[in-house]
């Protein structure tokens, strides 16, 4: 049947088993370009418990409490660090970029707070790219706040890059071999013709990349999420792989909302 588009209409919601009601208007209002705005328009025709009339989503309904709260009131729940990229991979699943912004300021903040153990910080990060060569090799840059930065042409192989922050950060043609990467947020990244062979990118979020011609060979891709990424020319390749990692990549790679895919698979 199809939604009415009453702001006030009750909905009914079964994620993943877990039941929640809300309404039209909260589902719509705050992410109007959201996955969940788009299903309650009343443009699309929605499957319902013929009994009770609960949509059902095929999703883990562990934090869509948090994601309602941020549609309600706009707020970033507190969580323990492990249960971020959770929230964030819910958030990029619904298509929810504003609360997408929110989990990457919060988790900075936390870091300014906490201190790092990264060797480097934000600002030798600023200092050492004025150089005409910049290598990071083999350094631990782990938990860094490196977005919007320009660091194209720099060469991360062999570093520990985990939960960094590269969100909006230009890096063109960068290397990134053989980097512990698990976790990392490229949203929004330039990583046109980047080398990742050997990358741990287990996890990574790479929601609206620019990935023409990256070079992912023998990366590890399990669970990376690679909405609206522009994949066109992108190199994947796995050697020897199991029938269910070559398809849970591509469904990743291929199905993710707006991807543009024209990758190589090579056995």
């Amino acid at each position: 049947m199809t939604k009415s588009t009453n702001s006030s209409s009750l909905v009914r919601l079964n994620i993943g088993g877990k039941k929640f009601c809300t309404t039209v208007d909260t589902l719509t209002r705050r992410e109007p370009d959201s996955m969940l705005a788009a299903m309650f328009s009343g443009r699309h025709a929605l499957c319902e418990d013929p009994d009770k009339g609960y949509v059902f989503v095929d999703r883990d309904g562990k934090h869509f409490r948090h994601i309602l709260n941020w549609l309600r009131d706009g707020m970033v729940p507190t969580l323990a660090d492990g249960e971020y990229p959770e929230l964030m991979r819910e958030a990029e699943y619904y298509q929810l970029l504003g609360l997408i912004e929110e989990i990457n300021s919060a988790l900075n903040a936390r870091k300014e707070i906490d201190g790092l153990d990264a060797e480097l910080t934000r600002t030798d990060i600023i200092k050492c790219i004025q150089s005409d060569r910049v290598r990071f090799r083999g350094i631990n840059l782990s938990g860094l706040d490196l977005s919007k930065l320009d660091l194209s042409f720099v060469d991360f192989s062999y570093a520990r890059l985990k939960n960094v922050f590269f969100s909006r950060a230009n890096l063109q043609c960068a290397k990134f071999r053989d980097v512990d990467a698990e976790g990392s947020i490229f949203y929004n990244a330039t990583l046109r013709e980047c080398e990742f062979t050997g990358a741990n990118l287990r996890g990574a979020l790479l929601a609206g990349a620019n990935l023409q011609s990256a070079n992912l060979q023998d990366a590890s891709l399990i669970d990376c999420s690679f909405c609206g990424a522009d994949l066109r020319s992108a190199h994947l390749q796995v050697q020897h792989p199991s029938f269910f990692e070559l398809l849970r990549i591509f469904i990743f790679c291929f199905f993710s909302s707006h991807s543009n895919f024209q990758s190589i698979f090579s056995l």
